[in-house]
């Protein structure tokens, strides 16, 4: 548990609108997160974990409504890029900075990577909030989309759920090193995506000597 007088100053700031919406706050501004409204969903999500800390929440409460806002939000996020299709995205998307050319090369990446970089997608900020409209404009399939999703949500809760609780005074420290974090995540993605690539050019040596 944590005491009230070495609450770091990036989550005092939020003390106000989880004080007055509580567990509401997490849901509501994850989903919005989620599909690419501009929104402090993360760092409320560990700040509600903090103030759970010093008992004005309950942790298990706020990993539960933020993995469901950041579930809900993802596939919102999903039937706009299926159902709205290019016209829609491209319309709105240049206010997440979504451009026709930055949609098409992710568009293209889903296409060949698939699920591993939904799952991967929730620790890269950009990637985070982009990642359901991308999916449902790759035309992946909805179920296959929903489990890497789900997956990368309890992961990626329970990670910053469990850092806001046990963190303390030292909150600052773990989010100045958010940035490396992402950076590793961002590092390993591209690992596997040149293991694939290679994997693919064996395959297809091996089929072609056949």
């Amino acid at each position: 548990m944590h005491t009230a007088q070495h609450i770091p100053g990036i989550i005092r700031a939020f003390e106000p609108t989880i004080n007055k919406y509580g567990y509401l706050a997490v849901a509501g501004l994850l989903l919005l997160e989620d599909f690419g409204f501009p929104s402090p969903g993360e760092t409320v999500l560990i700040a509600s974990a903090f103030f759970a800390g010093l008992g004005q929440l309950n942790v298990f409460l706020v990993a539960l409504v933020g993995f469901l806002g950041a579930v809900v939000g993802d596939n919102i996020g999903f039937a706009i890029g299926n159902y709205g299709g290019h016209p829609l995205v491209e319309k709105f998307g240049k206010y997440i900075f979504l451009t026709p050319d930055r949609i098409n090369k992710a568009e293209r990446f889903f296409n060949k990577h698939g699920g591993i970089v939904v799952a991967g997608a929730r620790f890269v900020e950009g990637l985070r909030q982009a990642n359901g409209i991308i999916a449902g404009l790759s035309e992946m399939k909805w179920v296959e989309f929903l489990t890497f999703n789900v997956i990368g949500a309890a992961i990626w809760v329970s990670l910053w759920t469990t850092i806001g609780y046990f963190g303390g005074s030292h909150i600052n420290t773990f989010l100045k090193y958010q940035l490396y974090f992402t950076l590793i995540v961002i590092l390993l993605l591209v690992v596997y995506v040149i293991w694939r690539i290679t994997r693919r050019k064996k395959v297809n040596k091996l089929k072609f000597k056949k």
